[in-house]
């Protein structure tokens, strides 16, 4: 018994699989947090070009007398 639990705590073939569990769950987490900030941005960016195109109205035609 005690010769199984010397070669127990030995053995880290387990420890490299928890390593990359972690890692990978980083990566995706930095991944989803950089998502969230880039739309945030894009959707501000674009209400306030779309308030510009609006606000500017040369894109309408010009209305017949």
């Amino acid at each position: 018994m005690i010769k199984f639990i010397k070669n127990f705590r030995k053995d880290e073939d387990g420890a490299v699989t928890v390593d990359w569990v972690v890692l990978t769950a980083a990566v995706v987490g930095l991944a989803i947090a950089a998502y969230t900030a880039i739309q945030t941005n894009t959707d501000a960016v674009l209400t306030s070009t779309g308030g510009a195109v609006l606000g500017a109205q040369d894109w309408l035609p010009a209305a017949a007398d």
